[in-house]
């Protein structure tokens, strides 16, 4: 493979789902195993959780960043997984001067939340590559965070590795239990918009998502797991077509869709 930093990383968008997948063996673990042999190991990764909506910009900041159990009702051999992924100060301040005049706070106490390692676990167990999250501001509206993609294009330049994590379709009150629930109507009309605009490279109709009508409202009832996409979107080069790696709709509500740009290469070192 060629060296990450020569030829820059990917920007790639996971549909996380259950925390449990951190320690389960399906066709999305494996999936994400592939992935990461795949992209090879890349320089740094900056994530943009949906587990981590905040007011204002903040990116996280320390050399050695604490594994969050931000769920509940989960078995305990979910509490106990660690995810030791060290962290990269001077990166940290990098982006925030890239960033500037917008505000990003240095932060010393997030650390990496479940929506980031349950996936990076499995794509890069050996948690060798430095983790950042950078938050999303909750305060700004879709555009925004499509734009803040567009000003992290550069990063992967230089290797670092744009990953969101979320779920285009994340709607926990209407979740079906039952193993092989059938999917609700909505959440496959609104999965298939959102794939269809990816593949037309229409991001303007994914920002405008409520164009989606009933659909979106219910696959979308708040914005947080949905506005992760819109980084990786943002973070595509002119000349880039985003793919569609992964897909599916679990408990009826949640759906696995993953997308990457700047995959066709399989830029990364092995590792």
């Amino acid at each position: 493979m060629t060296n990450h930093t020569a030829t820059g990383a990917p920007a790639v968008f996971i549909g996380h789902g259950s925390p449990m997948n951190a320690i389960e063996d399906n066709r999305y673990t494996q999936a994400w195993r592939d992935l990461g042999r795949r992209i090879g190991v890349p320089r740094a990764i900056l994530a943009v959780s949906a587990h981590w909506y905040t007011r204002g910009t903040a990116i996280t900041a320390m050399a050695n960043p604490r594994t969050i159990h931000d769920f509940g009702g989960s078995p305990q051999p979910l509490f106990d997984v660690r995810y030791p992924a060290p962290g990269h100060v001077a990166l940290a301040t990098e982006i925030r001067d890239m960033l500037a005049p917008l505000p990003v706070a240095l932060d010393q106490s997030w650390g990496l939340d479940h929506g980031t390692w349950s996936v990076l676990i499995h794509m890069y167990p050996q948690a060798q590559v430095p983790v950042l999250q950078l938050s999303i501001d909750s305060t700004q509206p879709p555009l925004f965070h499509h734009e803040l993609g567009k000003r992290l294009q550069a990063l992967r330049d230089s290797g670092v590795m744009i990953f969101g994590n979320g779920n285009v379709v994340h709607n926990l009150r209407t979740i079906q239990w039952q193993p092989n629930a059938p999917a609700a109507h909505w959440a496959i009309a609104f999965n298939e918009y959102v794939k269809d605009a990816i593949r037309r490279g229409d991001h303007a109709a994914l920002i405008d998502y409520r164009a989606a009508g009933e659909a979106a409202a219910l696959a979308v009832p708040s914005l947080e797991h949905y506005l992760p996409l819109l980084y990786v979107l943002g973070a595509a080069r002119d000349d880039e077509t985003a793919e569609v790696l992964i897909d599916g709709l679990e408990l009826g509500s949640i759906s696995m869709l993953s997308v990457g740009v700047g995959l066709g290469v399989g830029a990364g070192r092995s590792g």
